[in-house]
């Protein structure tokens, strides 16, 4: 029986969340763990970043199963020179073991004004804008490179096959509510997400022009080439803003993970099932400049002028890094939707779940969402 993956159903987010904490209780995170990862995952969905939701957790599960992800682990401080810190996540699930490496390098922040932190040895962490918010929310700067180690996803600028993975660069300024709510830029250095990929794949549409070549090189709209080998070779991804994008992901790679210990992206460290993140951050408070009410003016200011531009035809609105995110959580406030495909692979998941445990868990989501 062949499958509709266009076809879109919605859940309430609270619904949504109490399913994907609950089927982590079950796999055996503990309480906090399984509410950080739900937190995180279905905060990602609201904001319109499905790529990095809830459709996670089929590839987390696999993680688990495979022994490569390891539940309810406690950060260990390896380095600690006062404004600098390496902290190693032992394979811990992502959105729990970045939230405390996070929350130490913020208590750093505002002890001595600046820390910068070394994450390594995470599994995925997910959206790194959430990393970003967590420390705009305490008034504070964060700057963050990222790798990942998984299947090689991306092609070098110049390149007709993938070598590194999506490695994003993210920046978090925070500005008063008053006036918009907080500077958040968070963009993989890909011309696109892997995950957006991934979803696509599963609703049967195309890809933008220019963000994908096939096995043979060649551009293509197909998201099918990153999934569907021919003769054992599959497509890539390209990089956005060509050398550009490429540079910023060498960049990403060598900071954040060969400057911390974390594995780089190559073969011999490609895991069976997870995905591996490692992670520089600078969190720095914006205060200790003594320019605070000169920042937040000149900021208002500026924001202000280039939003005074005209507007290009087929634009309403000159928007802020951020402010994207901020209305599709106004818009899916009361319905995330998920497509049958991704429904079909997270009821999976549950099944496994529900197998190794006598049964127990949250059901199949399919079950609690509501035809569009």
């Amino acid at each position: 029986m062949s499958i509709d993956t266009t076809t879109m159903r919605t859940i309430h987010p609270d619904k949504l969340h109490r399913w994907v904490s609950d089927l982590f209780l079950t796999a055996g995170s503990s309480a906090t763990e399984a509410r950080l990862t739900a937190d995180h995952l279905v905060l990602s969905n609201l904001s319109g970043h499905d790529s990095h939701g809830v459709g996670m957790v089929p590839r987390y599960v696999k993680a688990i199963a495979a022994g490569e992800l390891v539940l309810n682990q406690n950060v260990e401080v390896l380095t600690d020179t006062g404004g600098l810190m390496l902290i190693d996540a032992k394979r811990g699930i992502g959105q729990s073991v970045t939230h405390q490496a996070m929350s130490i390098a913020i208590q750093r922040a505002h002890q001595s004004g600046v820390c910068v932190m070394g994450l390594r040895n995470s599994h995925h962490l997910g959206r790194v804008g959430h990393w970003a918010e967590q420390a705009v929310s305490e008034g504070l700067i964060a700057i963050h490179f990222t790798n990942a180690v998984s299947q090689h996803w991306v092609a070098p600028y110049g390149g007709a096959e993938a070598r590194f993975v999506t490695n994003p660069f993210t920046v978090g300024i925070p500005r008063p509510d008053a006036d918009g709510g907080p500077i958040v830029l968070d963009f993989a250095t890909s011309a696109i997400a892997q995950g957006k990929v991934r979803v696509a794949y599963n609703a049967k549409k195309h890809t933008p022009e220019g963000a994908l070549i096939d096995h043979e090189g060649f551009p293509t709209t197909n998201p099918g080439v990153l999934f569907e080998p021919v003769n054992g070779r599959t497509g890539a991804l390209t990089t956005m803003a060509a050398h550009k994008g490429y540079a910023l992901a060498m960049v990403c790679e060598l900071l954040g993970a060969a400057l911390t210990g974390g594995p780089v992206t190559i073969p011999k460290n490609q895991p069976k099932a997870g995905v591996w993140n490692n992670m520089l951050t600078i969190v720095f408070d914006p205060a200790r400049f003594g320019t605070q009410s000169a920042f937040e003016v000149a900021t208002r200011e500026f924001v202000e002028w280039v939003q005074s531009a005209k507007l290009a035809e087929g634009f309403h609105a000159i928007l802020m890094p951020g402010d994207p995110e901020r209305q599709t959580r106004k818009a899916r406030a009361q319905a995330v939707p998920i497509d049958e495909g991704t429904i079909v692979e997270m009821d999976a998941a549950a099944a496994t779940i529900a197998a190794a445990s006598n049964g127990r868990g949250p059901g199949p989501l399919s079950a609690q969402m509501v035809q569009v």
